[in-house]
């Protein structure tokens, strides 16, 4: 039902001349450096969206030392969780300039510089700079490479090896729970902050894990053999993909143009530097000067160029008609998943189940479940006879049907029930990253990818605030779910529509052609 990396063209290049020469596969897709990369992601999970679901500790302690109203001091939190999504298309930038690993680095180094800076704060309004900008943005360069970084190493079992990653936020939130309220504890927020601040510098060493693949490997790609069922899915998108490709053809034969000339100038320039060895060093170090400019603006300029074509250029992401119903999705989902957090310890209340809850959370069986559900959902995705786009599809069907019953539920049991659904479909996340690289292909995924996280950022960052003033206009929290399941059911409804359009135009071209 949706294309495949393949048919969407992204991948430029001369497809028979591949074909023709057999190319060995790497040993570390799928395998070896591979899991490395898993293991990286999955420290980066439980280092970032960890630290992030274990805000509330750190809330209460600002909410004691500055005297500020609940609404203006939640703002710092939802800042760092908003901004780690939203900038999300902007570090798609970085990575096509430097690299997964030089972004990840510079993520980590600015994470950190967050979290100690925050420790020196005199009032709240210094932590949205502090901590809700510069940890969130640190935050947003280090998460949106770990998540490509996956995609780039596995082609086989990619839904599995993304579920395995993101369980990661799972074990963060009880991990960083567990030690935010000790260090505050022992030894007051301030210096928990400057600890964590500490730990996080181990960001940089997962962005040092991230090692790049060559070219040639990632060329490579396009001589995988897919399975009977992939090919039945991807020609429901074959037109707009073959609209792309064309597309892309033409930027892709300029950036060959440019890339040539600046390959003149960097051989002028070492040959005027082999030839001019009797010079003084004064001169040698000029001329080496120039050619690393040189290097660094044919860098700059290249990468530059494949972020701007994703976006505005001929070859854009939003021609795919599937991946623009894609981000309007996006734009509704996050905030339903976030919304039963908000209001679940309300219905407790209202309901007098709060002794049978303070036993076992409703919350922690939502969490819990979640972990399970991205692995199992990641491996039956993998299996060659089961559809990605359809576990994805079933399992946003459930969430939804969740949402919009949960308020009917008044019982501890119905409501544990409907939570273990919430928690278990909502592991379709770890399948996010997987149909957005079906859609775009391996060489757009960061772009891509960053356009759908900024969608979900958003959505985290203004679904709670809609919730709150449903609520303060109708004193239920009934409105709230079944408003935001409907808002929910939209965006599903956007992803159904868009394949069947797809799947009916190129019928049309087909007929049109042998008329003529």
């Amino acid at each position: 039902m949706y294309a495949s990396r393949e048919d969407i063209g992204y991948d430029f290049g001369d497809d028979s001349k591949v074909g023709s020469k057999p190319i060995k596969p790497n040993p570390n897709i799928d395998g070896g450096w591979a899991w490395m990369i898993v293991l990286s992601s999955f420290l980066v999970h439980i280092l970032i969206m960890g630290s992030q679901m274990a805000l509330g500790i750190l809330n209460m302690e600002w909410l004691e030392e500055f005297n500020q109203s609940r609404g203006l001091t939640a703002w710092v939190s939802s800042l760092s969780m908003g901004i780690t999504l939203i900038v999300g298309p902007f570090i798609g930038l970085f990575i096509s300039m430097c690299g997964c690993r030089k972004t990840a680095i510079t993520g980590g180094i600015l994470n950190a510089l967050g979290w100690i800076l925050s420790a020196y704060v005199s009032n709240v309004h210094y932590l949205f700079l502090t901590f809700g900008v510069t940890a969130g943005v640190g935050s947003g360069m280090v998460y949106l490479p770990a998540v490509v970084m996956v995609g780039q190493y596995f082609q086989k079992r990619r839904a599995l090896a993304q579920g395995l990653s993101t369980t990661g936020t799972g074990f963060g939130a009880f991990l960083m729970t567990a030690l935010l309220k000790y260090l505050c504890t022992e030894f007051g927020w301030r210096n928990a902050m400057f600890i964590q601040g500490a730990i996080s510098l181990n960001l940089c060493v997962c962005g040092a894990l991230m090692r790049p693949l060559s070219p040639k490997d990632v060329v490579g790609e396009k001589c995988v053999v897919r399975s009977n069922s992939e090919d039945n899915r991807a020609k429901a998108l074959s037109h707009s993909a073959e609209t792309v490709k064309s597309n892309g053809v033409l930027s892709e034969e300029s950036e060959k143009k440019e890339e040539a000339t600046h390959e003149e100038v960097l051989d002028s320039v070492q040959h005027i530097e082999t030839g001019g060895r009797s010079r003084s060093r004064r001169s040698m170090y000029g001329l080496r000067l120039l050619k690393t400019v040189s290097q660094l603006t044919l860098t700059v300029r290249k990468g530059f160029a494949i972020w701007y074509s994703s976006y505005f250029g001929a070859a854009s992401l939003f021609t795919n008609r599937v991946f623009v119903a894609f981000v309007i999705w996006a734009l509704f989902a996050y905030s339903s998943f976030v919304i039963p957090f908000i209001h679940l310890p309300e219905i407790v209340k209202q309901y007098n189940l709060s002794s049978q809850n303070n036993v076992f959370p409703l919350t922690s069986i939502i969490a819990i479940i979640h972990i399970f559900g991205k692995v199992i959902l990641g491996i039956i995705s993998d299996l060659p006879c089961i559809s990605t786009w359809n576990v994805f599809l079933m399992a946003n069907f459930t969430l939804v049907t969740c949402i919009l019953t949960l308020p009917l539920m008044q019982t501890y049991v119905s409501l544990a029930v409907v939570c273990a659904l919430i928690g278990f479909s909502s592991g379709y996340f770890s399948l996010m990253p997987v149909v957005t690289e079906d859609l775009v292909g391996t060489k757009h995924l960061a772009n891509a990818y960053g356009i759908i996280i900024c969608a979900n950022g958003i959505s985290a960052l203004l679904g709670p605030p809609f919730a709150g003033w449903i609520y303060d206009i109708t004193h239920k929290y009934d409105f709230s779910f079944y408003i935001s399941g409907l808002l929910y059911m939209v965006g599903i409804i956007f992803l159904l529509i868009q394949p069947c359009i797809q799947k009916k135009q190129p019928r049309e071209k087909s007929t049109e052609e042998a008329q003529v």
